[in-house]
């Protein structure tokens, strides 16, 4: 039986990349069929990875069968994964995120969650010396995981070892760092093609405060005028998206990766206590800058208050 390799749904690059990293790993390495799959439509950044490493986009998972057996990468949140995931057969989580209850496997299991930047990181460290087999796109896929979820060493939840392991891949490569991740930023910060309530749900995550689900939205880009420049529309189009997610707010962060800080989109009374409680902010208007705040995991997430 073939064992299927996901992330999240919204895929990001790390979960469109590590997929295929560990799939990859179980086929060539561990003589285990593997493919990778896709949860949703790549971002442009994850796009963008795929067609620079000439690495073949995953297929969509459109119905998993029970009993198929499955490893999990870059969450471990039910509410990210499919409806009937509990009729799997879980075999791995490979995850750098925050342990959430929910999943239930039919025996002992290997689960490899770290406090890193990005599961391609932990991957790394767990083929080893079997990396010397990679082929040059599936180092590719890694260096460009870890920069994207890294924000190219800017996020406060970089680690020493993702920068090393980054380093060593684009030695490996011959990729300088700096030119490669600004390529990467471009690609993520051109969503023109793309609608609000695309926008809304490009890069987001459920969360439960205090019994209040809210969706955590964030925009990471290296050209933020483009967005905020469509405030009004992405306000508008908040409602309908909360309501068709069960949510009762949804909370758009745009990043500006350059200058090191997010803009909160405050369209109403409700976010704008939020801002105020959980960052300490002056809230005057409908957007909010909130300096040196870069990652939803370590920084917007931990801080929500009501």
């Amino acid at each position: 039986m073939t064992t299927l390799v996901f992330g999240h749904k919204s895929p990001d690059t790390d979960s469109t990349g590590s997929p295929i990293i560990w799939a990859w790993y179980l086929n060539e390495i561990k003589g285990v069929p593997a493919k990778p799959m896709l949860l949703g439509e790549p971002n442009t950044e994850a796009l963008f990875m795929l067609d620079h490493w000439n690495l073949t986009k995953p297929e969509m998972l459109t119905d998993l069968e029970a009993d198929t057996k499955v490893v999990i990468v870059d969450t471990n949140n039910p509410a990210e994964l499919p409806d009937n995931i509990g009729e799997a057969d879980i075999t791995g989580i490979i995850d750098h995120h925050r342990l959430v209850a929910g999943l239930e496997t039919r025996g002992p299991i290997e689960i490899n969650i770290q406090p890193l930047a990005c599961t391609a990181t932990i991957m790394y460290k767990m083929i080893g010396k079997d990396w010397a087999q990679a082929p040059r796109e599936i180092k590719g896929a890694a260096l460009s995981c870890i920069l994207s979820d890294t924000l190219e060493f800017r996020s406060p939840t970089t680690t020493q070892e993702d920068r090393a392991v980054a380093h060593a891949l684009a030695d490996d490569l011959g990729v300088d760092i700096a030119s490669y991740a600004a390529d990467l930023f471009a690609a993520k910060s051109d969503v023109s093609a793309f609608s609000e309530t695309a926008l809304l749900r490009m890069d987001s995550k459920e969360f439960d405060l205090d019994g209040t689900n809210l969706r955590v939205s964030v925009l990471e880009t290296t050209s933020p005028a483009p967005l905020l420049a469509r405030k009004d529309a992405l306000m508008a189009a908040m409602p309908g998206v909360a309501e068709e997610d069960s949510a009762a707010q949804v909370l758009l962060f745009i990043v500006d990766i350059l200058n090191e800080e997010a803009t909160l989109l405050v369209p109403n009374d409700v976010v704008k206590r939020i801002a105020e409680v959980s960052f300490g902010a002056e809230v005057s208007g409908d957007t909010v800058v909130l300096p040196g705040i870069m990652s939803r995991k370590k920084q917007i997430i931990p801080n929500l208050k009501m």
